[in-house]
């Protein structure tokens, strides 16, 4: 949808690169529009620019100028009316709606989560390239609500990509989505603390996995493994997690998928007092970092749903250079060999401080 820069409201999504004159875009598309953005598009005296239909909240963009709303239909018509930007963000109004009823003291009605889960599951199903967006449409103030859906999706994939049969993958897909139902019991000072939370405030949080567990035990629409993920996704392999610091095997599968989706879409989105890290920087730390801490065939069951780039997929690097892959080794998911604009190869998995910063959908 194309609009003018005076129509531009907060919380709008930048569907296509916005140039200024460099060779890197000023705002990059999937931008959720924030006040620093605003400024930047009067400085570069951006008139015009193309935004998604649907807005970071899930409300539909509404035009605040009296001027002719269809204007440029023909360029509205290049995007879906009901593409996956739409169907992912309304997707999250929904889940926020759950939330706030959980909070007011409602029980977890299963059945609507499925109803809205579901589908954004199988549209990311047939293209994966969306997961990489994922974590660009989280805004700090609906952090939570992205996180559950998003979580949501990467387990459902990673599980499909493990082997789990249909009815498995919907189990972990709501396992995901209701991992963390429970903190709808904390307190709402804290779930919108901007500072680092202090230990007392930690310790509250970390019951959201108990109280999680309580909110869907009696309910037979989830599997028991379903419902124990709920319960364990913050158990660790080497036992240094919560709330039963179990080890190993006592970990359930389920619980260490949507543990491992917790962690990747957390470290790739931005929060409260943690900035969002590239997603290739993030599946390096995974796989080194966190080495231990998950079973090791989660860990290649992610980085096989993200990193195994098909040939010709066009990327960006760390180092500002765009070019596409062109080789993905078996043993080196996350760093192929990438043919760079200029025609020069660059070989990822020999260097140490080069990465790829986007992929470029």
């Amino acid at each position: 949808m194309k609009v003018h820069r005076g129509d531009i409201q907060l919380g709008c999504i930048v569907a296509e690169d916005i140039m200024g004159m460099a060779a890197s875009p000023i705002i990059p598309k999937s931008t959720v529009i924030e006040e620093e953005h605003l400024n930047i598009l009067q400085a570069f005296h951006i008139d015009e620019l193309y935004i998604e239909k649907t807005k970071a909240d899930g409300n539909p963009f509404r035009s605040l100028l009296s001027a002719d709303k269809s204007s440029d239909q023909e360029d509205s018509d290049r995007y879906e009316p009901y593409g996956f930007v739409d169907l992912y963000l309304t997707t999250v109004k929904e889940f926020k709606k759950e939330f706030m009823n959980w909070q007011s003291g409602t029980a977890v009605n299963v059945a609507r989560v499925r109803e809205f889960i579901l589908p954004v599951i199988q549209v990311v199903e047939e293209n994966h390239a969306y997961v990489y967006s994922l974590p660009q449409y989280s805004t700090k103030k609906d952090y939570l609500y992205h996180h559950a859906v998003s979580v949501s999706i990467i387990s459902a994939l990673i599980g499909k990509k493990l082997g789990l049969n249909s009815g498995q993958v919907n189990q972990l897909a709501l396992a995901g989505a209701l991992s963390d139902c429970g903190m709808s019991k904390v307190s709402p000072h804290i779930l919108l603390k901007e500072q680092p939370l202090t230990e007392s405030e930690f310790k509250e949080v970390k019951l959201h996995t108990a109280n999680g567990y309580k909110m869907v035990k009696d309910t037979p629409l989830l599997k028991t493994e379903t419902k124990l993920a709920i319960f364990q996704h913050h158990e660790r392999f080497d036992g240094t997690g919560y709330p039963a610091s179990e080890k190993s095997d006592r970990i359930h599968l389920y619980s260490q998928i949507v543990g491992i989706s917790d962690v990747f879409h957390a470290m790739t989105s931005e929060r409260m007092y943690r900035t969002r890290q590239p997603v290739f920087k993030v599946l390096d730390m995974i796989s080194k970092d966190l080495f231990g801490k998950f079973d090791i065939k989660v860990v290649e069951g992610l980085l096989q749903l993200l990193g195994d780039l098909r040939t010709g997929t066009p990327v960006k690097l760390s180092t500002g250079e765009t070019g596409e892959v062109m080789y993905t080794k078996p043993n080196a998911f996350i760093s192929p060999i990438v043919k760079l604009k200029s025609g020069q190869l660059i070989d990822l998995s020999q260097q140490k401080n080069i990465y790829i910063s986007e992929v470029m959908t």
